[in-house]
């Protein structure tokens, strides 16, 4: 089976342990003979550039390196983690991910129902001096909703910029942070006045690696985010572990304030009574799951729940014919997944976190006691529908 058919790039992750990351620089070029080189000497920089000249990269903030290894060399590193006292604390392959979403049509002047479900139709919060970071596709600096708004873009995809050619970051960022109300239609944003940060780490195509992720963590963390919303993810299977490294950067994440958000998936067939399990990295413990309902409180047929005891659904938000930003001429349309209820999630956790000093697990706390329950299995929708302050 190549790497392709079995979801992964044929690279490595390698987590470090804390407050290791020179010294397991260090290992991995005693043992394996890799040289790398170190996103603290090249601050936002794609980690595939930083491959022309090294045999592997350091995500000094997540203490991760990004590693190409061929088996003799994996084989070292994996005898130096099994052993006590080194800088290695796991390895593992880099998965690719993809944007969990499809497409569907847009209706003329259909009222947003997203912002009635979470009640952002009637906050007073509007995230203003709150930084909310969405890692994706990129975005359209030029979409007219957006003018005068205080936007950072940082593309981690080599080869391209932050510009979306996909949409579905457009997409995300616009629920997450789009206008309450416009000129052309209805609103569709949640926190409006929040500081966007939009990191692109999915190609154009909607795909990308584990290290782009990690890499725009790493940014979003370093300038300060409260919230990183994820509308990403790769499949899973049931009893499959979830990935040590995001789960150590997830803590990392949350012990400098910043709460990771993510899609539980899209990988179920509900009315054929299949329940797939959330997906990763969502599956992580320390990232915040999120599963989609419909406009009539209906879990949505797609979305991925808890199967086991590996990954479990924290709450759910609107994402099904969700309405919000496009790229381009078309300006907006209608998209369906748990993508689009994560930036639902992500932009409540920026109304609580203007309104309550909270960050990180205040934050998950918050999102979890206020949501609204509904009368469905907690495995599929966790603690309920998050609901704006």
């Amino acid at each position: 089976m190549t790497a392709a058919e079995s979801g992964t790039t044929g690279r490595y992750l390698v987590l470090l342990e804390d407050d290791a990351t020179v010294l397991g620089a260090r290992e991995l070029n005693r043992l394996a003979g890799i040289r790398t080189a170190s996103t603290a000497d090249a601050a936002g920089a794609a980690p595939g550039a930083l491959f022309s000249g090294a045999g592997g990269v350091v995500l000094h903030e997540l203490g991760v390196a990004l590693v190409d290894a061929d088996p003799d060399q994996i084989a070292a590193l994996q005898g130096s983690v099994r052993e006590r006292g080194t800088p290695l604390a796991a390895i593992e392959p880099e998965r690719r991910v993809f944007a969990i979403g499809s497409p569907q049509p847009v209706a003329d002047a259909e009222v947003t129902w997203g912002l009635r479900a979470v009640r952002a139709d009637q906050s007073a919060p509007t995230g203003k001096g709150i930084r909310v970071a969405v890692l994706d596709t990129g975005f359209d600096e030029q979409h007219p909703d957006f003018a005068g708004r205080d936007v950072v873009t940082g593309s981690f995809v080599e080869g391209q910029d932050a510009h979306d050619g996909h949409g579905h970051g457009t997409h995300c960022i616009g629920t997450a942070c789009g206008p309450r109300t416009t000129q052309s239609g209805p609103g569709y944003g949640i926190a409006s006045e929040a500081s966007i940060y939009a990191g692109k780490v999915l190609s154009d195509d909607g795909s990308g690696g584990d290290s782009g992720i990690l890499s725009g963590i790493q940014w979003a963390i370093s300038n300060g985010c409260s919230v990183v919303s994820m509308s990403l993810g790769a499949p899973t299977q049931p009893g499959q572990p979830f990935s040590d490294a995001f789960e150590r950067v997830a803590q990392r994440a949350i012990e400098r304030g910043t709460l990771i958000v993510a899609a539980a998936g899209n990988e179920s067939q509900r009315s054929a009574g299949a329940i797939a399990p959330v997906g990763h990295p969502a599956n992580c413990p320390s990232i915040l799951a999120v599963g989609a309902i419909d406009e009539q409180g209906a879990i949505a047929d797609f979305s991925s729940g808890t199967v086991d005891q590996i990954g479990q659904v924290d709450v759910v938000g609107p994402g099904v014919d969700v309405y919000s930003s496009w790229p381009g001429q078309e300006r907006y349309r209608k998209l369906s997944g748990t993508s689009m209820a994560t930036p639902h999630v992500a932009g409540v956790a920026a109304l609580l976190a203007q309104q309550f000093p909270e960050r990180a697990w205040g934050l998950w706390a918050r999102l979890a006691q206020s949501a609204k329950r509904l009368p469905l299995a907690s495995t599929d929708i966790g603690a309920g529908v998050v609901q704006a302050p």
